[in-house]
């Protein structure tokens, strides 16, 4: 077999072969079996030949990656017995990232670009709720509004169920599916995905860089807090799964991956997950390997994944589990069965007595054939075991050129604002429309009571000129009438 990535050995070493690595791969064991130190040591042999990498640190002890270790009778010990002869203790390079930014680079990606899929997942949406999800998506494209952070998917939820009438049939939402997924949205941003979603976004360029001397940086996401939301450690992984699919191209078997992850704790991606997103991870995990980059799970037992993502794992590093229970026998058995046969190793007893350190073993071979079952003793890391102190923690984050670029959060002019200014100005037009209308009335009513007097003077005229002329006439009469009888009495 070519030499490749040293694993470790006994009686001889065993080697990862490089240009088989993107064909993904399996560590697992028990707690306290030796899964977060063979982590170390893969993540190492791939920065040393320039290979970037990411893991989630759960547990707080991958920091140490960055600090060289220090000599050790036991690591002494595990050289000789293992034949290693170029041994020495070395510190990598390493990009510390945080969501939540207290431990890292602060870690951001856009609501646009983890899709409603992932986003009806993370908020555990049923089909209906899900649907309406989509379609504020949909509404957000046509209108050319961005979504950005939590605050813009919300104030789109809530237009299109206080408006959706106004906008068509088609996007005429229940309100109370509407508040059903405003509520999860608080949910997810009590759980710290307020931090999550923002921007400047993560480019995933960013975790492919290499030292000056050609290593492959070794990117630590802090974990320790993240791992208590479950929900949004899950989702943020299978978004990086998924935003690199669609962005690099396809390039076949390289001779060594573009890019390696490790995810610790993978049993979360699948717990409670609905058969559509098991299928979306095996699908990726199956097509992401044309794109340069590999993937390795670590969890406690095979049994913790489906078998249709354990089927495109070819490399397999399998640490002691404990069968004391039926379950936990049953696990053990699918270990075993998981490895291609030796006749001259019992898998299942062995797997049961493996001591701390001790792994079984299978990698790909030339033609992507795996190997026997092999016992061996896994390399001691270069750098130190455990995590790194805080000053070194901080020197590190400090002098990364990223966080500049990460550090500052800023808000955009995206769905939110867009909206607000949307009603704002659909207010200021209906007052604008309703003073209008107040200002015509007014102005019918001013000169209805303009024209009113001058129809009652003229009236009132006419009725003065009648009375005076019928006062004439009487007038005239009397005094004619006067003149006739006084004359008659005179000549009398």
């Amino acid at each position: 077999m070519q030499k490749g990535l040293l694993i470790g050995g006994d009686q001889h070493q065993v080697h990862l072969n490089p240009r088989y690595a993107n064909r993904h791969g399996l560590i697992a064991g028990a707690t306290g079996t030796g899964k977060t130190v063979t982590l170390q040591v893969l993540a190492e042999a791939f920065s040393n030949i320039g290979v970037p990498v990411f893991m989630a640190d759960v547990k707080g002890d991958l920091s140490g990656l960055c600090v060289a270790a220090k000599p050790h009778p036991k690591i002494d010990e595990r050289i000789t017995k293992i034949g290693i002869d170029d041994y020495h203790p070395d510190a990598f390079p390493v990009a510390f990232w945080d969501l939540f930014g207290e431990r890292g680079i602060p870690v951001r990606t856009s609501i646009s670009e983890m899709g409603p899929q992932l986003l009806a997942s993370l908020m555990e949406l049923n089909e209906t709720q899900e649907s309406i999800l989509t379609l504020a998506f949909q509404y957000a494209d046509d209108e050319g509004l961005l979504l950005v952070d939590l605050n813009d998917l919300r104030t789109t939820l809530q237009y299109l169920a206080d408006h959706g009438k106004e906008l068509g049939t088609q996007l005429t939402v229940s309100k109370a599916s509407v508040n059903a997924i405003l509520r999860r949205l608080l949910m997810i941003e009590r759980e710290g995905g307020q931090h999550f979603f923002g921007e400047p976004a993560l480019d995933l360029r960013d975790f492919r860089r290499t030292d000056r001397n050609g290593r492959g940086t070794i990117n630590i996401l802090s974990a320790e807090k993240l791992i208590h939301s479950p929900r949004i450690y899950s989702t943020f992984l299978l978004w990086m799964l998924s935003d690199l699919f669609e962005s690099l191209p396809e390039i076949g078997d390289p001779e060594q991956p573009e890019l390696v992850f490790f995810f610790d704790e993978a049993h979360l991606l699948f717990n409670s997950a609905p058969r559509v997103l098991v299928n979306k991870i095996e699908q990726l995990v199956r097509l992401i390997r044309s794109k340069g980059v590999g993937v390795y799970f670590i969890t406690q037992s095979p049994a913790d994944l489906p078998d249709s993502v354990l089927a495109q794992l070819g490399n397999r590093i399998q640490h002691a589990l404990r069968a004391y229970t039926p379950n936990e026998r049953k696990a053990v058995n699918v270990a075993a069965q998981s490895f291609r046969t030796n006749p001259a190793i019992n898998t299942v007893e062995a797997i049961s007595n493996l001591g701390i350190g001790e792994a079984l073993v299978s990698v790909l071979s030339d033609g992507g054939v795996p190997t026997p079952v092999e016992r061996i003793l896994i390399c001691p890391p270069r750098s130190r075991i455990g995590p790194a102190d805080e000053e070194h923690r901080e020197a590190q984050i400090t002098s990364d050129a990223l966080l500049r670029r990460y550090k500052e959060s800023y808000d955009p002019h995206s769905a939110h604002e867009e909206i607000e200014s949307r009603l704002r100005n659909a207010e200021d037009l209906k007052r604008q429309e309703a003073l209008k209308a107040q200002e015509e009335k007014e102005a019918q009513a001013a000169q209805r009571t303009a024209t009113t007097p001058r129809t009652r003077s003229r009236e009132s005229a006419s009725e003065a000129m009648m009375k005076s002329l019928a006062r004439s006439i009487g007038s005239g009469l009397g005094r004619q009438l006067l003149r006739g009888v006084l004359g008659s009495l005179t000549k009398k």
